[in-house]
């Protein structure tokens, strides 16, 4: 059972002493040649500062990721599921699970990253910016990972939920083996509305919910039998599942 999750351009600094990005050393390896191009196009990007607070949306304040950028391949790395942060990562708040939940979270929650496609929540990765919309010299983002990510996904054997944005299901399109969930919020008639500030942090809880159960969960029955019993309101559409929130 895989559950996806989107990232988050704000990151966490640090990370383990005499460590550095090994790509060999993340989940999906079926992906190693296309993070390749990815991490030198962000490389050869970050040598000039002009051409990357364009090409990166930067403003006068975030000239520091360009440093993070410039320092990928050598900078120290820590956990995925650790190094993001901002609202969706503050409502798991993985610092406070138990270890059992913690190692959970490591195997079965997957972060689609613009730099290194899909990783595990335990692959050790640096800090960095690059988004969906970023613009690497000659490398278009979008054509670079979608085929590959969605085979990737649709090659899964288990349960696959996928809590991705919008733009992120862009860079790999959810396969039809895979189950769309999105949160939305429920008026006195009934009326439902796809939210957004809330959206993400409804998306923090529904996964620890889920790593703090342990449960891996073989179809969606048995998914939706487990909501139940957590007052988790999941309902089945035409497309996926809606939290209702």
């Amino acid at each position: 059972m895989l559950l996806l999750l989107p990232p988050s351009e704000t990151k966490r600094d640090g990370g383990l002493d005499s460590t550095a990005l090994d790509l060999g050393a993340l989940s999906f390896a079926a992906l190693t040649s296309q993070r390749v191009p990815v991490v030198a196009g962000l490389r050869r990007l970050s040598r000039s500062v002009g051409g990357s607070m364009t090409a990166l949306s930067l403003g006068p304040t975030q000239r520091f990721e360009i440093d993070r950028n410039r320092a990928v391949a050598t900078s120290p790395v820590m956990p995925a599921v650790e190094r993001y942060t901002g609202v969706l990562y503050d409502a798991l708040d993985v610092a406070s699970l138990s270890e059992p939940a913690r190692a959970f979270a490591g195997e079965h929650l997957v972060i689609h990253s613009a730099l290194l496609g899909l990783v595990r929540g335990s692959d050790p990765i640096p800090a960095y910016r690059l988004s969906h919309d970023s613009r690497l010299p000659g490398l278009s983002l979008r054509r670079h990972w979608r085929e590959a990510v969605t085979a990737v996904l649709a090659a899964e054997d288990g349960l696959v939920l996928d809590l991705r944005s919008d733009s992120y299901i862009a860079l790999g399109p959810t396969p039809s083996s895979a189950v769309p969930i999105r949160v939305v919020s429920e008026d006195a008639r009934g009326r439902r509305v796809a939210l957004s500030h809330f959206n993400k942090a409804g998306k923090g809880r529904f996964a620890r919910a889920v790593v703090e159960a342990g449960v891996v969960h073989p179809d969606l029955d048995s998914l939706l039998e487990w909501a139940a019993t957590r007052q988790i309101r999941l309902d089945p559409t035409e497309t996926g599942l809606d939290l209702v929130v």
